[in-house]
């Protein structure tokens, strides 16, 4: 598939085929390229864990869900995916790499050498992995969505996926092939145009490339 084609194609997919798995071939496809995204520093703070047997991903589930309410449709979709990958991030790596001779960050104190980061770039990196397997899923014929954990809940996912506590539960992928689905209505808002969101030399000043509209 092309690349345009496969960046206009990526959506998010919120329901997937029932008893159609993927296949660990497609998984190892994902994973290879995901290690393939840039990370400060080379330092490569990523971590993947990969559910593909059904009782690995109903664990993922238990360990998220409210036993007192019942799943929404978004989210009885979002159950129907029949692998997932929880994206992990790990500070301390970072905090480690740029202690290293040749960044020289090597405060005592934990506290004061995160104050060298005013963006937290193990998410950051995490997440640009993450970007990379959505657009290998649609390239490999998949569908995926990236979805979030609530904050409530990180350290119960950690500890069922066996995970060292001191990571950071970025997101998880579902991934699976697409059932129908409602679109979401969120896109009713529409896509922002490059001349609205990009500025060209100065904030304010709209990109805008001659010949084109």
């Amino acid at each position: 598939m092309d690349f345009a084609d496969v960046v206009r194609s990526r959506r998010m997919v919120r329901a997937y085929q029932p008893g159609r798995p993927v296949s660990d071939a497609a998984l190892d496809r994902l994973l290879r390229n995901a290690v393939r995204a840039p990370s400060a520093g080379f330092s490569q703070g990523w971590d993947f864990v990969v559910c593909r047997r059904p009782d690995d991903v109903e664990r993922f589930w238990a360990a998220t869900a409210d036993p007192d309410a019942d799943p929404d449709p978004w989210l009885r979709g979002m159950r129907s995916a029949p692998a997932l990958v929880v994206c992990l991030s790990d500070p301390d790596r970072y905090l480690r790499r740029y202690a290293e001779p040749d960044k020289g960050w090597d405060e005592p104190d934990r506290e004061a050498r995160l104050a060298h980061w005013p963006v937290p770039y193990w998410d950051v990196d995490t997440g640009m992995a993450a970007m990379l397997m959505l657009l290998t899923a649609v390239d490999s014929g998949l569908a995926a969505c990236f979805f979030g954990v609530p904050p409530q809940r990180h350290a119960a996912v950690l500890e069922a996926l066996g995970a060292p506590p001191d990571r950071r539960v970025v997101g998880v992928i579902g991934v699976g092939h697409a059932a129908p689905d409602r679109r979401s209505p969120s896109l009713r808002r529409g896509r922002r145009g490059v001349d609205e969101v990009a500025h060209d030399g100065r904030f304010g000043t709209p990109w805008h490339l001659r010949g084109h509209p």
